[in-house]
C-alpha cells in the first residue's frame, strides 16, 4: 500500500544556542608612574587579592527527544471504546515516529505478525523530521474512527478517518524533496487482544478520494 509518497504506509529539527564569551580585565598603572595610590584593605584588614582575566567556555545545549505518548487509560482494556481510543493512540506513535525516528513504542503496541506496522516503522525510522526526512504539516490528525466490528477471534476491525496537510519528503540527504498536497484518508485496521489490551494486528491505508 501507499502512503503519501512512502512507501506502503505513511508515518525537531534540533536548536542548538552558542553562549557569549565573557571576560574581564585590571587596569594597571600607566607606563613610568607608579602607582602611588595605597591598596584598599577589607574589612578584616587584608588587602583583596587581585582577579585574574577567565574567558569561560560555552557549552553547545542539547537538544532532549520528546517523550513518547503514553496510552491512555482510557484506551486499557477490551471494550469497544477502548478500541477507539487505542487507534487515536496508535496513530499518535506513528507521528512520534515520524518526529523522531523512534519507532519502538511503536512496534511495543503493534502485533508480532504485523505487516503494515513494520513497513511504517521502518520507513519512519529511515525518513523522519529528526533527520530532515520530513517537514512542514506531515503529522496525521484523526478526524473519526467508526466501522467498529469484532470478528473471529477474539479481533476487532475498524477505520479511521485522517487528515494531513501540505509537506515535504526526502528519502536521503541529497534526494530531491517530493511534496505532498493536504489530504484525507482512511486507516484501515485490525485489533487483536494481548494481555488484556488491544494491539494493532494490521492497518492499510487507503485514499479518501
Amino acid at each position: 500500500m501507499t502512503h503519501r509518497n512512502r512507501p506502503t504506509l505513511a508515518l525537531l529539527a534540533c536548536l542548538a544556542t552558542t553562549a557569549l564569551l565573557a571576560s574581564c580585565t585590571q587596569a594597571s598603572p600607566e607606563a613610568g608612574h607608579p602607582n602611588t595610590t595605597p591598596p584598599q584593605t577589607s574589612s578584616a584588614g587584608t588587602a583583596p587579592s587581585q582577579t585574574t582575566s577567565v574567558t569561560q567556555a560555552s557549552t553547545p545545549a542539547s537538544t532532549v527527544p520528546p517523550a513518547p505518548p503514553v496510552r491512555p487509560t482510557t484506551a486499557n482494556g477490551l471494550s469497544l471504546a477502548a478500541a477507539e481510543e487505542f487507534i487515536r493512540h496508535y496513530i499518535d506513535l506513528m507521528n512520534y515516529a515520524s518526529q523522531t525516528g523512534n519507532a519502538a513504542p511503536l512496534l511495543a503496541a503493534s502485533d508480532a505478525g504485523c505487516v503494515g506496522c513494520k513497513q511504517y516503522a521502518s520507513f519512519a525510522t529511515k525518513v523522519n523530521a529528526a533527520n530532515g526526512g520530513l517537514s512542514g504539516d506531515y503529522l496525521e490528525r484523526v478526524a473519526e474512527v467508526s466501522e467498529l466490528i469484532r470478528g473471529n477471534g477474539g479481533r476487532l476491525r475498524g477505520s479511521a478517518a485522517v487528515t494531513v496537510g501540505v509537506y515535504t519528503t526526502k528519502d536521503s540527504p541529497s534526494a530531491v524533496p517530493a511534496t505532498s498536497k493536504a489530504a484525507k484518508y482512511t486507516e484501515q485496521v485490525a485489533l487483536s487482544p494481548s494481555k488484556g489490551n488491544w494491539v494493532m494486528f494490521e492497518i492499510e491505508l487507503q485514499d479518501r478520494r
